[in-house]
């Protein structure tokens, strides 16, 4: 069960604090036995609304308060970030650029994954993570490039965590100065939360989805610093407004990047496989900066201890 957007099946059980404790079991009610709408969730104006989104959790899971929803949050997230903090630490010693691919199912994302890497095999070393709740044909199509692919199944859990990204960086060991693709599992809620370590969230969006995507999904676009606009050989035959959902795109989060690409015309693709290598190029100058930085201080110190010996 993912707590902090309450999918799951049939009798699911979430542990106490920390995950100490007897479990609490949610089987499914009958409908006549369901409670009445919460307060926190009765809408505030449109009388054909029901907002769950209302209250301090955002959200509502069926036997659970606001009040522990968001306790249960803040200890899956706060465990999450302490391991994407040691990603982003593991990452910027060996100077890696890590990207996080952000979309709902068929965005196009494992198709553009595989021209990117196809048209700077050449020229950069690169390894995908690649998540999906079952199989592992995702990862087969990047491995057929040429390029390393770990497959992450994550069953019934609809988003990568940093500890899965973790154990699969150590697994795939890319070369220093590398561009780490994380392909997220088709999912544009809850990989919004979970941060992997990853330089930037990269939110791609197909012209087939609706230019309306960002006000549904805020936090998704809020989260992420590119928005690439996909498949766009395919405007001239659907009602999708580009300037629309830009103008949304920005109203959610006004620093955004946005770029329209086309994995099958190419349109656009010179200018996303350029804003990675300037990704590549900013990881290895900190790494390069940081080795600088430490070896003046070694040298600081053996002076140091000269003096102090002599």
């Amino acid at each position: 069960m993912c707590t902090v957007c309450g999918c799951a099946g049939d009798g699911a059980s979430i542990k106490g604090h920390h995950g100490h404790g007897p479990a609490m079991k949610y089987p499914y009610r009958p409908r006549k036995a369901r409670a009445a709408v919460p307060e926190e969730a009765k809408p505030a104006a449109a009388a054909d609304t029901l907002d769950y989104g209302q209250g301090p959790a955002r959200a509502h899971a069926p036997g659970l308060s606001q009040a522990r929803m968001v306790e249960i949050e803040a200890n899956i997230l706060g465990k999450n970030d302490g391991y994407a903090a040691d990603n982003r630490a593991w990452l910027a010693e060996r100077g890696l650029f890590a990207v996080n691919l952000v979309s709902s199912p068929g965005s196009g994302k494992t198709t553009l994954l595989t021209e990117t890497l196809t048209r700077i095999a050449s020229t950069t070393p690169a390894c995908v993570i690649e998540g999906d709740q079952q199989t592992s044909h995702d990862a087969e199509r990047i491995r057929a490039t040429g390029v390393p692919a770990l497959q992450i199944n994550t069953g019934k859990g609809c988003h990568l965590d940093a500890q899965m990204v973790g154990v699969a960086l150590e697994r795939l060991a890319p070369p220093d100065g590398a561009l780490v693709l994380i392909e997220n599992v088709g999912n544009l809620v809850c990989p919004a939360a979970f941060d992997l370590g990853e330089a930037h969230k990269v939110a791609i969006l197909s012209v087939t989805e609706g230019e309306d995507k960002p006000l549904k999904y805020p936090d998704m676009f809020a989260a992420a610093s590119m928005m690439l606009i996909n498949k766009v050989d395919l405007l001239p035959y659907l009602d999708f407004d580009v300037d629309a959902c830009i103008a949304y795109a920005r109203r959610v989060n006004p620093a955004i990047e946005v770029m329209k690409v086309s994995a099958k015309s190419g349109e656009g693709l010179d200018a996303w496989l350029a804003w990675l290598a300037r990704g590549r190029e900013a990881a290895l100058a900190a790494r390069s900066g940081e080795v600088a930085r430490l070896r003046a201080e070694v040298a600081r110190l053996e002076f140091r201890l000269q003096e102090i010996s002599g």
